[in-house]
Formats: C-alpha cells, structure tokens, sequence
C-alpha cells in the first residue's frame, strides 16, 4: 500500500507571510522587487491545484542577481522558487518565500549552425523558440501539447517531451550544454572545455560528492537495473538518476540532473538544443477500434510501420467528443460502447518518402479490426479537425466542470505490454471513486497515459476522496511497473511517492544529491522530494465561483504569452485569479486585504487590459478576459456617464469634427501648456477619456469620404472614422483614400453610404464600457448598412483592421430580434477585399527592398494574416513579421492614455525592429501604426497606401 496519511491535512491556502524586504538589495533596480499584497497574490497562481503566497516577486535580470537571490534567501532562512511560465500542473512553480521571475527578461535566442542547434534563455516559449527555427527547417524535440505557454525554462526544469519526441528527443536528451547558477552562487557553464576543472576548483566538495554517488550507483548492481527499467520509459518522477550511468564527468552529470530537477538544485540561464527535422509533409487518421485491448494490440505492427504519433483516446474521451458542435465524421451516428481510437500520424521530409511510407504501411491498416475503416488525409483542414479533437478534451471536461471545481490532468507511464491492464485499472478507480466525468488519453506509442478529473477541495470528504483515489491509483501504476510522473514533473503532487517508486536506496541518493547541491534547502523545498506523507494534500487552492464568463479558468496560463499587459500590470489569469482571492478575502471577512485588492485592481486589471482579446485565442477554455474587463468598466458607469455616451453616439459626426479641429489646435499651441493642461484635466478624473498631450500625436485627419452610388458596385465601402481623428503619416491622404484608388485603378466600383460621417464600429463605446451609446450606434451604423448593402447582398468592407473586428461584433449588442435581421451583412477588411479582388486587377507594383509588417491583434481575431502578408509581398521583395511580434496595445486610445502599455507591449518587438534595416514599415489599423511609430521612431503606413504608391 502506499504512505499517504489517512486522513488528509486541512486543505486551506497557507496564511500569507508577510511581505520581504531584503530582495530590493540583490538586483540593480528595486522597482523590479514587488511586496505589495495584490502583487505578490497575483503571481502566487499558476496551474497547479496548489496556492503559496510569496513573500516577494522579483524579476531578476541576470545570473548574477539570481545569484545574490539565492545568497540573499539562505541568509534570510526564506525558501526561492524559479517561475517562469506557470504552466506546471503538479505545484513546483510555487513557494512562500521569495518568486523570483525569470521569464520577463530571459527571453533571447540564438540560432546556431543554421538551425541544428539554438541557444535559448528560459523566458522564451517553445512556440517562440521554433518561430525562430522554422525559416531553417528545424524544431526542438520536445514537443509538449502547452508548445504555446511553456517556456525552455520549464521544459528543462520538468525534462518536457510530448506526443512524437519520445525519450529520444526530450529535452534531457537533446541538451547540449547548459549555463545554470549554484545555490553557493557559483555559476557553471558546461560549453566551456574547462567546465568540469571549474567545478572542482569552486565546488570541491559537490564535484567530489557527484563522483562518490556515481560509483556508488554503477556498483549496485540492483540499482542499474531499477533506474534502467525507470528510464526506458518517460520518466520525471524524482532526480534523473540516468545522469549517472549516462555520464561520467560530474560537471555532466549535474548538468544532465539539472534536467527534471524543477528548480531545487539551481537556476539554469541559457541552455544549448541541438534540433530535429521539420518534418511537413504528414498523413493523419482516427482508427477506431472496438476496445482498450485492440487498439494496444495495433501498436506494436503500427509503429514499427513508421507511425511517428500514436495518441490514445478511451471510450468516455470519444463520448466526449461526440459532443461537440461539430464531430468528426468518424464519430457521427457511432454509438459508443467500449471503444478506443488510435489518432495515427505518418511524417515525413518529403511528398515521396511520405508516399513510400503510407504504402508500405497501408497492410498494416487493412488488418486492423478498425470499426469505420483506416483512412489517412493529408488534408490540412481535415487534419487540424483531427488534432482539434484529441486537444479538445481538455477543454470539453475542464469547461464543463461544476463552478468552485479544479481539474486536474495527470500522467503516468506503464511498460506497453501493461498499457491495456492499466487503463482498465484506471477506469475501475474512477468508477469506485465516483469520478463519472474523467477521461483517459495520451500518447500510446511511449505507454504514457494521461487521464483527466474534475475534483473540489473545499470540504474534508471531497479531499478524503480524493487522497483515496490517489493512493489507490499509486499501487496500481507501481504494481505494473510504471512510473508515476511521466512528462509532468514530481511537483508536489507526487512527491511523498518517490521513495516508494525509487526504493530506500536510490531515494537516499537523491536526498544526498540534494544536500550536495543545496545543502540549506532553500530551492523550492517540499518540492520533488518530502517525508511528508500527505504533502500533496496541503496547502491546495479554492476556487470560488466570482463571474460565469471566467469560472472555467484553469488558471494554465496560456493567456499570457499574448497579453500585451504582461510586463507591466496583470495578465488574463492573473485578473481572474484576483477577482477569485477578492472573492475569498470577502468570504474571510478580511477587509484590509479586500480593500487592498479591489483598490489595485482598478488599474491593474481594469483600465491598464487593452481588451484586445487574444487571450480568448489562446485559452483552452474560451475566456474572453478583455470582454469582461469592458463589462466591468462598463459596471462603473454611473447613469450620467451612460447617457453622455449615448449622447456622442447621436452626435458622432460633429464629435469627430470636434476632436480634429482640437487636435491641429494642439500642433500650434506651446506643447508645455498643452501637457499641463491635459495632465490637470486627468487629475480631475477624466483620466480614462483625455491623454496627457505628447507631441507625436499626430493633427486631426482628413474627412472621410462623400456618399457614392455608382452602378455595378462590388461592395460597400465603410472608411472608418479613426483615419479621420488622425492624420496619416505622410501625405497620402490616409487608408481610406487609397483604398478608393486602389479600386479605381483595378475597375472595381464600391459604394459609400449615406450618413457615413455620423456611423461608427461602436468599438470606442465597446471598448470604454458605454453600452447604451454602443447600442445606439449599433443601430444606426447597422441599419445603414443594410440599405446600403442591399440587405446584405454586397460585402461591406473597411480600412482599419480593428473596426472591421467591431463591425462584426456590433449586432451582438441589439436584441435577438433586432441581431437576427442584420445577420446577412457580410464584413470584410479592405486588406482582405485588396488581396483577393483588387491585386489581381493592379498593374505590377515598384517593389522595395525590404518592408517590415506589424499584424494587428484584429488580422489575428479576422483570419486575415495571410492576406496581409499577401498585400505586402506585393509591395516588398522581402516581407518580415519580427519573431517578437505581439499586439502593441495601443487599442484605440488606450496607448494614450495609458502609454506605459504600450511601451512594455512593444518594447521587444521595437528592439528587433531597431535592429534591422528595412525600406518600409506597415500594419493596416491607424491606431496601430501610431503606437509602433512611437516605439519604434519609423514610420508606419497602412499596407494600401504603399500598395497605392507603388501601382501609381
């Protein structure tokens, strides 16, 4: 049986220590050292069902500062945690000491050798790292399904894998070198030809020490077997033991244990991949078998046909899926009963070897007692349906799950030949311990089994609950010869199981190794080892229902790459996360703390969002973080405030005509008045509607343009308002001028509506929280645009990207009624509108040499990316999105008044594009090309005024 306590330790969230003081004296700048309570709350969540909140969060800059961290906490007696995506599911990404941030500025990479190697710093993504890859036909070889959140950070610290790497490819295996920091504050860099006489002049005792458990692990011959036996299979439960059979040199053997050692041996600073192939051309099927056994039984014959993924689904993942809006044809009309499915993927580098390999292999399918045959697609569409079933299970079950509920994702590895008992085994707890809704998927080709629950830790029967399920699904995974924590590290969750899964032997080897490496433990303590049974049962998160919109947060994390707000106030989980620990300070009674929390929040969460919404793109869930940021700003509207907004949406036309008449007021006006006067104004609450004066913004723009009604018109042509509060940069006339050249010069007629100076996109009264203007406006742009169109029979199109995203979303502010006649319009972006009606029909452009392009968080929401770049290829002989590219949150207004925003948005994407050279800069949204004019110091253009230009 395993060593958990039978009765469960309280589950309350540890009591907040206080905050640290002595942090602001490691790094150069104290600004980077956060004590406040929103601060430190904020930070304290990550995706782990477990809750610590720090005593400070720092974001350290250099190795040297994370040195003195460390120097610094073992002083202090205060354990450190290293953090930097969050994504860890199993509780090693936080402590109540001190959080230090190493993926604000960890984030540079450098291509080697032409892609067969890259050095990367752990603040990257492993999306980001392989952007970088790809123009070179390479990749990383760990391949986790969280590619767009985790950083290299946490793929080394948890020696990630994935669906296709196997243990071939992890990142244990394809690790070149590291540069990582001792806890002693000595650094290592194992690149270097000297490395190993560098650890043993700094490091006598530890270099001694790794020597002394190498010889002692090899001279045991029992214990050779248990970690060759652990480690042919995916393995991160515990230290990577391998390291010392792999390995003879200890300067190697503590850089290969530094791979999995989530952050309790050092901080690794720079890592050295060598990469694996792209491999683009793939044929993918959904085989569905009548059971668990057939579809075991189908792998061996399947992988040794070349199969490079084989991914696991049980019959209740297929139930689940079945549910969706849109199944896949395999699954229609299908009843399921014990079913399983095989997702099978065949890659290879070319179209004929991918030809040779599907043949060969086509045998092999036909034999397969699969129930709706064993075809392959290499359809792209197709294929993506595919993946988006196997990756959307965990979106169907944790979204799903009852509000206050966690869900939990674990993973374990069994020897193939055990694969089948196994599931069944798991299936009868979940039946036993009334988890009806948990799902069993992985990746079969490696006997790695992933299985989902939802689970509530707010009562002592739901804990006790659990820690029975726990303790039970130990025993089986162990009796079959498993390992516990196959990709998703030991955490805290699997920790008082090591020395069961190691033995007393190699269990002492760890404690040595870590006694060796930090002998005062303050690397993230209770991490990956204890002697505490019930460790996995303390300190767990509540999660309160506070807003249907974000109670389906997992708090994963994989918002946060996109959020332009970041690096300066809060991310999307990090709003959701204070809105939940307002709601437990409420329930606690604790004012001072609400009080402190809901004071921060207002700018911190609310004001600073740029509601941009591409965290609804990335969240595995579907939250719209910045649609409940506007609801919220909406809230705070008093009646008054509600009926001004309505009375500017009347009155649009002239308010239009008023701010550019200021604005070129504010060009022959000193600018020291102008910035006083402002600021005064701002003071006085108007904070939210008046920017303090900068004098690059620019002078009021052109009028827009008069009604047209032309015969034989192809499309309604909405030139949106913002390209005429702001003037363009240089002299073109704007987007929208250019636009109408465009399509004189192509013959194509369009049509301008009556009224258009006084219509809007409604995204300034979405945007600001002023619903009733946004409805009032919704009405009359929609309802001229239904005249227009000819109820909806041309295409309206505009000129500025984010507008068409607002037009688009303008009916959902009417009545259903009202929403269900206005369904017919059709929007369409005038760079989408160019690139297919307009390009063909130009005559050929004068090209530039190089053009740098800035897609806006809008192209993204539109699906107009490739069709932007189409515009600009059309105009540059070398088109570049840089590899830093985000939204510039510049969002209508929001970099003015808040433009602190935008410049921590934009500041790594304006660095790469300093430093490189470029004919042309371009994006397609006014708004935007200000905000990137501003960070950059080059001029942005709307992609159609250089089109314009360059076809005159």
């Amino acid at each position: 049986m395993s060593t958990s306590a039978a009765t469960p330790a309280p589950t309350s969230r540890t009591a907040d220590p206080g905050p640290a003081a002595w942090p602001a004296d490691c790094v150069a700048d104290p600004s980077r050292v956060s004590t406040d309570v929103p601060r430190r709350v904020a930070a304290a969540h990550d995706a782990s069902p477990y809750l610590f909140t720090p005593q400070a969060v720092v974001r350290a800059a250099s190795a040297a500062e994370v040195g003195a961290l460390m120097a610094g906490a073992r002083r202090a007696g205060v354990p450190l945690t290293l953090r930097s995506g969050g994504t860890s599911l199993a509780g090693q990404a936080g402590g109540d000491g001190v959080l230090v941030d190493v993926r604000t500025h960890w984030r540079s990479a450098e291509v080697l050798d032409d892609g067969l190697r890259i050095r990367l710093q752990p603040g990257l993504t492993v999306r980001q790292a392989n952007a970088r890859l790809a123009r070179h036909g390479r990749r990383l070889g760990p391949d986790p399904a969280s590619e767009s959140a985790c950083t290299i950070g946490g793929l080394v610290a948890n020696n990630s894998s994935g669906m296709n790497c196997g243990t071939r490819d992890n990142a244990y295996r394809t690790m070149e070198s590291l540069q990582f920091v001792l806890p002693s504050g000595t650094v290592v860099d194992t690149a270097a030809p000297d490395a190993d006489a560098a650890l043993r002049a700094h490091e006598p005792e530890l270099h001694t020490g790794l020597l002394r458990l190498r010889d002692r692990v090899r001279g045991s011959a029992a214990s050779r077997a248990t970690i060759e036996r652990l480690f042919a299979m995916k393995n991160t439960m515990g230290y990577g033991l391998n390291s010392f059979l792999d390995h003879t040199d200890p300067a190697d053997i503590l850089a290969h244990l530094m791979i999995g050692s989530e952050g309790t041996l050092g901080f690794v600073g720079e890592a050295v991949f060598r990469t694996v192939p792209l491999l683009p051309h793939t044929a993918t099927g959904l085989l569905i078998l009548p059971g668990l056994a057939e579809a075991t039984d189908a792998l061996p014959a399947l992988l040794a046909a070349g199969a490079r993924t084989a991914e696991l689904l049980d019959a209740a993942s297929l139930r689940v899926a079945q549910q969706a809006a849109d199944p896949v044809d395999e699954l229609r009309g299908l009843r399921v009963e014990h079913h399983a499915a095989l997702l099978v993927e065949f890659a290879e580098d070319s179209a004929e070897a991918l030809d040779a390999i599907v043949a060969a292999a086509r045998p092999v399918l036909d034999r397969l007692p699969a129930v709706t045959g064993s075809p392959l697609t290499r359809d792209a569409a197709v294929r993506g349906r595919l993946w988006h079933l196997r990756k959307g299970l965990y979106t169907a079950v944790a979204g799903a799950r009852p509000p206050g509920t966690t869900a939990l994702l674990e993973d374990i590895a069994v020897p193939m030949e055990r694969l089948t008992g196994t599931c069944e085994g798991l299936i009868g707890l979940f039946d036993r311990y009334g988890y009806q809704d948990a799902v069993i998927f992985g990746h079969a080709r490696d006997g790695n089994l992933h299985f989902m629950l939802t689970q509530d830790f707010d009562t002592p029967a739901e804990t006790e609950r659990y820690a029975r399920f726990t303790d039970a699904m130990v025993d089986l995974v162990l009796d079959a010869g498993g390992t516990l924590k196959a990709e998703h590290g030991t955490g805290r969750a699997m920790a008082p199981f090591v020395h069961r899964q190691y033995g007393d032997e190699l269990y002492d080897v760890m404690r040595e190794l870590k006694r060796l490496c930090d002998p005062h433990d303050i690397l993230n303590p209770g991490v990956l080892l204890t002697d505490d049974p019930a460790a996995h049962l303390r300190d767990l998160k509540s999660v309160p229902p506070v807003d249907p919109a974000v109670d389906a947060c997992v708090e994963c994390g994989y918002c946060e790459p996109v959020c332009p707000t970041a690096d300066v106030t809060t991310t999307p989980r990090q709003r959701i996360a204070l809105q939940r620990e307002i709601a437990l300070a409420t329930a606690a009674g604790d004012e001072e703390r609400r009080r402190a929390l809901e004071a921060d929040y207002a700018y911190a969460a609310v004001d600073s969002c740029a509601a941009d919404s591409l965290c609804v793109t990335a969240c595995p869930v579907t939250i719209d973080t910045g649609a409940v940021m506007k609801r919220l700003r909406a809230q705070r509207h008093s009646p008054t405030a509600q009926r001004l907004g309505d009375t500017t949406a009347r009155h649009w036309g002239s308010a239009v005509t008023g701010v550019r008449a200021a604005l070129n007021t504010a060009h022959v006006l000193p600018a020291p008045v102008l910035r006083g006067a402002t600021g005064a104004i701002r003071k006085l609450g108007a904070s939210e509607l008046v920017p303090t004066w900068s004098g690059d913004i620019p002078r009021g723009g052109p009028a827009r343009p008069a009604p047209r009604h032309p015969e034989g018109a192809r499309a309604v042509f909405f030139a949106a308002c913002i390209g005429s509060v702001f003037a363009p940069e240089g002299d073109s006339g704007g987007a929208a001028a250019a636009f109408l050249r465009l399509c004189e010069r192509a013959g194509v007629q369009v049509t301008v509506p009556n009224g258009l100076t006084g219509l809007c996109c409604g995204t300034p009264w979405q945007s600001k929280g002023y619903t009733d203007g946004h409805r009032t406006m919704a009405g009359r742009t929609l309802e001229a645009l239904w005249e227009a169109s000819d109820g909806g029979r041309l295409p309206v199109v505009c000129d500025a990207s984010s507008c068409t995203h607002g037009l688009e979303q303008l009916a959902d502010t009417l009545a259903e009624s009202e929403r269900a006649r206005y369904s017919a319009l059709r929007f369409v972006d005038s760079v989408a509108f160019t690139a297919e009606h307009l390009l063909p029909a130009l005559p050929a452009a004068r090209r530039t040499g190089s053009l740098a392009l800035h897609p806006t968080c809008s192209t993204v929401h539109l699906g107009i990316d490739a069709a932007l770049r189409q515009v600009a290829a059309a105009v540059s002989d070398k088109v570049t999105v840089p590899d830093n590219w985000g939204c510039c949150a510049f969002a209508g207004d929001r970099g003015l008044l808040h433009p602190e925003v935008t410049q921590s948005a934009t500041a790594a994407q304006a660095a790469e594009i300093a430093a490189g050279a470029f004919d042309a800069y371009a994006s397609c949204n006014r708004t935007c090309e200000m905000g990137m004019t501003r960070a950059t110091g080059r001029p942005y253009r709307h992609v159609l005024e250089l089109l314009d230009e360059a076809t005159a």
